[in-house]
C-alpha cells in the first residue's frame, strides 16, 4: 500500500510494436504445381485421370491427341487389309486362276466373316499388353495376310481352299477397329469421348475407300498385271505403323476390361435388337464396299471397276455426318431414315441391272453407301439412350456399363453383313442368274428394320421415344 499523501510509482508497460490493423495479415501459399505425368519404362504411364480438368488442360490432351493419331494410322491400314481382298478377286481371273463366281464371293466374304469373330477378343488385348504395346503387335499381324497373298496370287494352281485360308487371314484387319476403339475410349474424358471415337472410326473405314482407289494403279503400273504388289505395298506401310506406335504412343496402367459389360449388355434384350439393325447400316457397309468392285466387274464388264472405291469412300465420310445429325433428330428417326434410303437404293439398283444401264446401277449404289453410312453413326448413337431409358438416378452406372458392352457386341455382329451381303449375291446368282432375287430380299429387310426401329424407339407412347432415343 502507498502511505497517505504520497504519490504513486508510475509503472511502464513494456513497448510492443505491431503492424498497422488496417490490411489484413496474409501468409503467402505456395503456387500449385501444374499436373505432370508419372511415367515408367516401356511408356507406361501411371495415374492417368483425364477427367480432372487441371490434368486433361496440363498434360492430358496432347498426350491423347498423341495416341489418337497413331490410333486412327494403325486402324486405316487395318481396314486396307480387311478390304484388300475385295480389290484382289475381280482380277484373279486375268491372273489364271479359275474361279466360280460363287468361289470369288466366297473369297470376299470370309475376311468380313472372321474379322468380326476377332473383334470380341481384340476388345480385352489392351489391358492386358497396354495400348501401345497391342497396336505394335495387331500392326505387324497384318504382314501375314500381305505376304501370304503376295505368295499365293503368283500361283494359278493354288487350290481354292489355300486360296480361302489365306482370304481368312485379312480378317486380322477386322479386328484392329476393336482394340483401337478400346484403347482410344481409356484415354479421353468423358464429354470428349464421341468425338474422338467418331474421328477414329472414320479414319479407320476411310481404308476401305482409298484402297479400292490405290490397288488398282499399283497392280497394273508398268509392264503386265502384278496382283502380288497389293500385299507387297502394305509391307513398309505396316512397318511405319508399328514404329509410330512404338515411338510416340503410350500405355496406361490401371485400366482393365470388364466382362461384366458384355455379359450385362448379353442379358439385355435391346443389345440384340440394336444389333440386328447395326447388321443393315455397318453390315451394309462392309458387304456392300467388299462386293461392289466384283459386281462392277461381272454385271458391267464394258465399264471400269477403278470407279468402286468412291462408294466405301462416300459410306465413311458419311459415318460422322451421321451422328451429328443424329444429335439433332434423334437416333431412332434418322436410322428409320436411312433404312428407307437403304431401300430405295437397293430398288434402284435393281432398275439398272434391268434396264442395263450403269449410270443408274452405280448412283443407286452411292445412295446404298451414303445411308450405310449415315446409318452407321445414328445407330450408335442410340446405345447410351436405350440403356438409360427407365433407370434411377442411382443404376445409371451399371447402365453405362451395359450400354459400353453392347458397343462392342453390335459391332461384332454387325460385321457378319459383310459376309451375308456377299454371300447373298452369290446364291442369287448362282440360283437365278441374276442379283435380282437378293437385292429384292435386303430391300424387305430393310423395310422390316425400319418398322422394327419405329415400333420399339419412335411411337408415340413408348418410354423410348420419350427419352429421344
Amino acid at each position: 500500500m502507498t502511505a497517505p499523501g504520497t504519490t504513486a510509482p508510475v509503472t511502464t508497460a513494456p513497448v510492443t510494436t505491431e503492424p498497422a490493423a488496417t490490411e489484413p495479415v496474409t501468409t503467402p501459399r505456395a503456387t500449385a504445381a501444374p499436373p505432370t505425368l508419372t511415367t515408367r519404362p516401356g511408356r507406361w504411364i501411371d495415374g492417368w485421370n483425364p477427367e480432372d480438368e487441371r490434368f486433361w488442360t496440363a498434360v492430358g490432351r496432347k498426350v491423347a491427341r498423341r495416341n489418337l493419331v497413331g490410333s486412327v494410322y494403325a486402324e486405316f491400314l487395318g481396314f486396307c487389309v480387311w478390304a484388300l481382298w475385295s480389290v484382289v478377286v475381280p482380277h484373279l481371273p486375268a491372273a489364271g486362276f479359275d474361279l466360280t463366281v460363287d468361289q470369288q464371293f466366297w473369297l470376299i466374304a470370309v475376311p468380313s466373316l472372321v474379322g468380326a469373330a476377332m473383334r470380341i477378343p481384340y476388345t480385352f488385348t489392351v489391358p492386358v499388353f497396354g495400348g501401345r504395346n497391342w497396336t505394335i503387335i495387331s500392326s505387324l499381324l497384318l504382314l501375314l495376310p500381305v505376304l501370304a497373298l503376295a505368295w499365293v496370287v503368283q500361283r494359278p494352281e493354288t487350290g481354292f481352299g489355300t486360296l480361302l485360308a489365306v482370304a481368312a487371314l485379312a480378317g486380322f484387319g477386322g479386328g484392329n477397329f476393336a482394340s483401337s476403339m478400346t484403347n482410344i475410349t481409356f484415354f479421353y474424358p468423358e464429354r470428349e469421348k464421341g468425338k474422338a471415337l467418331g474421328l477414329n472410326a472414320a479414319g479407320g473405314n476411310l481404308g476401305t475407300g482409298l484402297v479400292q482407289l490405290a490397288v488398282p494403279l499399283v497392280i497394273v503400273t508398268g509392264a503386265g498385271l502384278n496382283l502380288e504388289r497389293a500385299g507387297l505395298v502394305f509391307v513398309p506401310l505396316v512397318l511405319i505403323a508399328a514404329v509410330v506406335a512404338w515411338r510416340f504412343m503410350d500405355n496406361l496402367s490401371g485400366v482393365a476390361s470388364d466382362p461384366r459389360s458384355f455379359a450385362a449388355a448379353g442379358r439385355h434384350p435391346h443389345t440384340w435388337l440394336i444389333s440386328f439393325l447395326y447388321i443393315g447400316t455397318f453390315g451394309s457397309f462392309i458387304g456392300y464396299s467388299g462386293a461392289f468392285p466384283t459386281l462392277l466387274k461381272t454385271q458391267f464388264p464394258e465399264a471400269t471397276t477403278s470407279l468402286a472405291f468412291l462408294g466405301a469412300l462416300v459410306g465413311a465420310l458419311m459415318r460422322p455426318l451421321g451422328g451429328a445429325l443424329a444429335d439433332r433428330v434423334g437416333g431412332a428417326r434418322l436410322t428409320i431414315i436411312c433404312f428407307g434410303g437403304l431401300a430405295v437404293g437397293a430398288g434402284g439398283a435393281i432398275l439398272g441391272l434391268q434396264e442395263h444401264s450403269f449410270p443408274l446401277f452405280f448412283a443407286a449404289f452411292l445412295l446404298l453407301f451414303a445411308s450405310s453410312g449415315v446409318g452407321n453413326g445414328s445407330t450408335y448413337r442410340m446405345i447410351p439412350a436405350v440403356f438409360r431409358t427407365g433407370v434411377a438416378p442411382a443404376d445409371l452406372g451399371r447402365a453405362r456399363q451395359a450400354a459400353a458392352g453392347c458397343l462392342g457386341i453390335a459391332g461384332a455382329v454387325g460385321a457378319v453383313g459383310g459376309f451375308l451381303i456377299p454371300r447373298g449375291f452369290a446364291m442369287s446368282t448362282s440360283l437365278a442368274g441374276t442379283l435380282v432375287p437378293a437385292l429384292t430380299i435386303f430391300i424387305a429387310v430393310y423395310v422390316a428394320m425400319a418398322a422394327l426401329t419405329w415400333a420399339l424407339y419412335v411411337r408415340r407412347g413408348s418410354a423410348f421415344a420419350a427419352e429421344g432415343v
